[in-house]
């Protein structure tokens, strides 16, 4: 069982934004983080997650992903995005980072759990402060799939 916590911060939403990603499997860990010079919080949300998938290796894997990010958790668990998927993401926002998500959420079996932000769960915390920090520096990529569509 491969465990993912996942987090996005954005300020202004529109505005910088970065996105953190805590993966465990027995003793390893694995910390991922990046930023962005205009995006979304959603759109943060949602690249945590993906770049997590995308960070195991093979295909198959048992992952559970813990975020508090209810746009992406409520999207799966309660089936929305197959819907969306059924109707090509028509009127839907970020279709880029879904077709992307559908892609590597298909090569695992994967769960997702809630949990509620800034309340105290030390890797949601961890999550979080990852993706400040990406937000905040120097080097901040650009979200070509938000820059593209604004």
């Amino acid at each position: 069982m491969i465990t993912i916590y996942t987090d996005g911060a954005s300020s202004g939403n529109p505005g910088p934004g970065g996105y953190g990603t805590v993966l465990l499997y027995k003793q390893h860990r694995k910390e991922l983080s990046e930023g962005f010079r205009l995006t979304t919080n959603n759109r943060m949300e949602l690249l945590a997650v993906i770049r997590g998938l995308e960070a195991l290796k093979g295909t198959g894997h048992r992952v559970t992903i813990y975020s508090d990010s209810k746009y992406v958790v409520d999207a799966v668990e309660k089936g929305w995005l197959w819907n969306w998927e059924k109707k090509n993401f028509k009127g839907k926002k970020n279709p880029d980072l879904w077709k992307d998500f559908l892609m590597v959420f298909r090569r695992h079996k994967v769960s997702f759990k809630w949990v509620k932000g800034h309340d105290g769960n030390p890797l949601n915390e961890r999550c979080d402060q990852l993706a400040v920090e990406a937000a905040a520096g120097n080097n901040l990529q650009v979200d070509h799939g938000f820059e593209a569509n604004s």
